[in-house]
Parts: structure tokens; sequence; C-alpha cells
């Protein structure tokens, strides 16, 4: 019991090392690329940027002042654990755009567009991977896609994206707008490559004796559907449960603490989906 107890406060002191690590690599973003060359890279950031723009207040206590509303109109859609790690990597991410002074590394938009995205991307992805977001436009994401099924949470998140984007090039010029463009696109991929590979969803299957309590999980904590297959081992001859589901790039990390804190002999692996059709995911008349 000792061994469980330090195991798993060794696994929430990875889970919150990785978040400040990646609150700094993407706050770095900021100062040496994309502020000075006044990209705007979607989401609540990017419309704390244009407004820096426009009237020079902080990028990072512009994002915070933004964030704080969203984060308490989204907030009772997510697990506590989630909500309070992204409570922590908000403020801090925030704080670190605007604690971090450093010079430009280069006045070339289109070279800042690329490497401000990669590196945003790189940080937003540790701090996925420390079970949390950086800002309250998920937490939104989420009630708006429980509220309205059809609306999925990467199309939502899309539409922001883009309205910022949008925002962008009607403040300052249409070349800013493609300079945000291309970040929003380079740190997609970015934290795509450092989450879950080149694949959007993931196809999960899991063996374990606890199923039933990580199929409960599953179903009532990430609201995700999951299939119960019938399978025999192939060495023991015995009969075993095994779990089946679909989860898109942020929910896998949730879904590996999930398993790993019901089970942690369970039996997991992962694979990419290239196309995956139904309630949660692409409509069927979006094929």
């Amino acid at each position: 019991m000792k061994a469980l107890k330090n195991s798993s406060v060794n696994q929430v002191a990875l889970a919150y090392i990785q978040i400040v690590f990646g609150c700094i690599m993407g706050a770095l973003a900021y100062p040496l690329f994309l502020v000075p060359n006044s990209i705007a890279p979607g989401g609540v950031t990017g419309l704390a940027t244009v407004i820096n723009y426009l009237w020079g207040f902080p990028v990072g206590i512009t994002s915070l002042l933004l964030n704080i509303p969203l984060f308490f109109i989204g907030y009772h859609s997510m697990g506590k654990r989630f909500v309070i790690r992204t409570l922590f990597a908000t403020v801090l991410f925030s704080l670190c755009i605007d604690a971090i002074k450093l010079d430009a590394l280069t006045d070339d938009s289109l070279l800042a567009s690329f490497f401000g995205g990669a590196l945003l991307g790189f940080g937003l992805a540790f701090i996925l991977r420390g079970g949390a977001t950086s800002g309250g436009t998920d937490l939104i994401a989420k009630m708006v896609h429980k509220r309205f099924p059809v609306i999925t949470v990467g199309l939502f998140l899309f539409i922001i994206d883009f309205t910022v984007v949008l925002i962008a090039g009607l403040t300052m010029s249409m070349q800013h707008a493609m300079y945000a463009a291309i970040t929003v696109f380079v740190c997609s991929k970015a934290l795509d490559f450092v989450v879950v590979g080149i694949s959007m969803n993931k196809v999960c299957y899991i063996i374990s004796d606890e199923f039933e309590k990580i199929k409960h999980r599953i179903l009532h904590e990430m609201e995700r559907g999951v299939t119960v297959l019938n399978a025999k081992g192939g060495y023991s001859g015995e009969k075993v449960s095994l779990l089946l589901c679909v989860v898109n790039r942020i929910e896998i990390i949730s879904l590996k603490e999930i398993v790993w804190e019901e089970d942690e002999g369970a039996f997991m692996f992962v694979t990419d989906t290239h196309e995956t059709l139904g309630e949660g995911f692409l409509a069927w008349n979006e094929e």
C-alpha cells in the first residue's frame, strides 16, 4: 500500500513537472517569435496578442483575464483533477508570457510563424501530457459538445482559432492573418507529434481484471463510448474481457491515467485510426 501511494505521488509530481516545463516552453514562443511580429496564434492568447497590438496591454495578463470567465463557465464539464491542473497551467502560462523578457530571434514573419508555432505546440503538448490544458476554451468546447453532440471539441476549437485569425486580419492586415494561420497549423502538428503521433484519434484496447471500474470511468468521467469484447488468453486459455474505445489527442492522456490508477498490471495497446465516423467524432454526412 505504501509503495502504491509513493508511486501515485511520483505520478502527480511528474504531471506537474511536465505542466511547468510546457508552460515555460510555450511561453517562450511569444517574446521570441510571436508578439514582436504581431502574430496571433489562435485561441485566447491569440486574441490577447491582437489586443496587445491595438492597445499595448500585456499578452499574459490579458490572456489570464479573458480565461477566468471561460474557466468558471466550463469547469463543471470536466473532472476535478483536470480542472485543478488546468487552472494551475492557465495561471502559470499567462504569468510566464509576461515574465520572460527576451529579444526576438527574428523579424522575418514567416520564420516566426513556423518556429513560434512549433515551440508553442511542443509546450502545449507537455501541458497536455501533464493532464491539463492552457486555457478555458477547451473547457467551453467540452461543455458545448456535451450540450450539442454534433459539435465536436475539435470543430469548436477550430472555429475559435479561425475567428481569432479573422480578427487579426481585420485589425492588422490579411498578411498577418495568413501568418497566424500558418502558426496555428504548425502548432497543431507539433502538438500532435509529441502527444499522439500523426493520427488525431486513437483506437485503444485494454485488458484488465478491473475492466468494470475502467469501463465505468471511461463512460462517466470521459463521457466516451466503450465496447466490451469477450476474448481468451492464448497461453492460459482463460476468458478475459477486452475494452475497446476511440479517443482524441486530448483524451489519450486521461485514459492512460485511468487505466494506470485502476490496474497497474493492465495491458493496453494503442493504434492509429485514419478516420473516425460517428457520435463524438466526424458526422457521417461530413465524410
